[in-house]
């Protein structure tokens, strides 16, 4: 039987059970149909070919429910989560010059959990503690560090959740920042070393309430603030250099905390997020590490590779694809801010047609971090 008779037989067959356990259907379900049907066979047992008929009936019955269920299914995954979270209340800060979603510096983790439950995820940053990332559907995004007192030391968002006592928002200029903090800073020491900021004008760094707050701009929004980091004095001097101690904790950490906010990033600008695409990281990781060994940077490897090369060398089939690549930034909430004001890398952020995502990170013996973002459609 062709496959357009099979459906044709199917559709009669549901049409004529409708009509007889319609009803049934609509106050019980299937399994209310099933139980019907069971016992009208059972009344009807001595003629042979009824039964068989009902057999056949109730067999092919079961497999275009089946059928229907699972295509509802599969509807149901495919559809994204376009659901609105609501975005909290924001207060003034109390004790802190900045707050972000009421929470502020000095805070207690308790505090925190009372506030917004437990983290979506936990890792390593470097400073040697935790980003905790919290999150709707990558709604309300906002990621808390803490130290050893179990007291807030870091806070970040890249989304309208931040308030301060300055009257600073996600949508203050760039020259209003500046108009009402101040000369931002131009380094800072550790010990005998100065690092001095390298930045193009997308960050300033300010010492406010004995913390280090980073506001980043948005070059291609008229430099618009987009971002806050607040780091402690204190979590600041645990870091001996610029980069972190390199670790594969911190390696997988930095690749987590760039998928994250490049979902972040992706809502804010009203885009679908993006899937961890795990079998690209191995592609990811070992182009950072073929650049942080051999001491170059670039899209193309020294073999002559291009990033599709390579995904297709790891046995990774897509439709479509696009690297980026960030070097010299000291983390991933850096790199992913330059990658923004970098137009051709935030236009793969920004991609609609882009499904997924995978972050692969290397050192070089400098501990410098190399990132290389592989975005795919299948």
């Amino acid at each position: 039987m062709s496959k357009v008779r099979r459906l044709i037989v199917l559709l009669l067959i549901a049409g004529a059970l409708w009509h007889f356990y319609g009803d049934t259907f609509e106050r019980y379900g299937v399994s209310g149909v099933f139980e019907d049907m069971k016992s009208d066979i059972n009344g009807i047992k001595e003629n042979p070919v009824v039964q068989n008929t009902i057999d056949t009936i109730s067999y092919e019955f079961q497999i275009l429910m089946g059928k229907l269920k699972d295509d509802q299914q599969i509807q149901e995954n495919e559809q994204p989560n376009n659901s609105v979270a609501e975005k909290p209340e924001l207060d003034e800060p109390s004790e802190q010059s900045f707050s972000v979603h009421n929470i502020e510096i000095g805070n207690q983790r308790s505090e925190v959990k009372k506030e917004v439950g437990e983290p979506q995820r936990s890792t390593l940053n470097e400073y040697g503690v935790h980003w905790d990332a919290f999150h709707d559907n990558y709604q309300n995004f906002f990621m808390v560090a803490y130290d050893e007192q179990n007291q807030v030391a870091g806070l970040f968002t890249n989304q309208d959740l931040f308030t301060s006592t300055q009257g600073i928002s996600i949508q203050s200029s760039k020259d209003s920042v500046l108009s009402k903090l101040g000369e931002p800073l131009k380094g800072i020491q550790k010990g005998l070393t100065t690092y001095r900021f390298q930045n193009d004008g997308e960050y300033n760094t300010f010492l406010i309430d004995n913390n280090y707050v980073t506001i980043f701009y948005d070059k291609h929004q008229n430099n618009k603030v987009t971002a806050i980091q607040i780091i402690t004095r204190e979590l600041e001097r645990q870091k001996d250099g610029f980069f972190g101690e390199p670790s594969d904790q911190l390696r997988e950490g930095f690749e987590y905390q760039l998928f994250d906010l490049t979902n972040a990033a992706r809502v804010k600008h009203g885009l679908d997020i993006l899937n961890w695409a795990e079998p690209a990281r191995k592609t990811g990781r070992d182009h950072s590490k073929d650049m942080a060994v051999n001491n170059y940077f670039g899209h193309t490897n020294l073999e002559g590779q291009s990033p599709f090369d390579r995904l297709l060398e790891d046995d990774i089939d897509f439709q479509m694809a696009g690297e980026n690549l960030a070097s010299g930034q000291s983390s991933s909430i850096f790199s992913h801010e330059g990658l923004m004001n970098s137009l051709g890398h935030r236009e793969n952020i920004l991609k609609e047609g882009f499904r997924s995502l995978a972050v692969g990170v290397a050192f070089n013996e400098e501990a410098q971090p190399f990132y290389t973002e592989m975005f795919l459609t299948k």
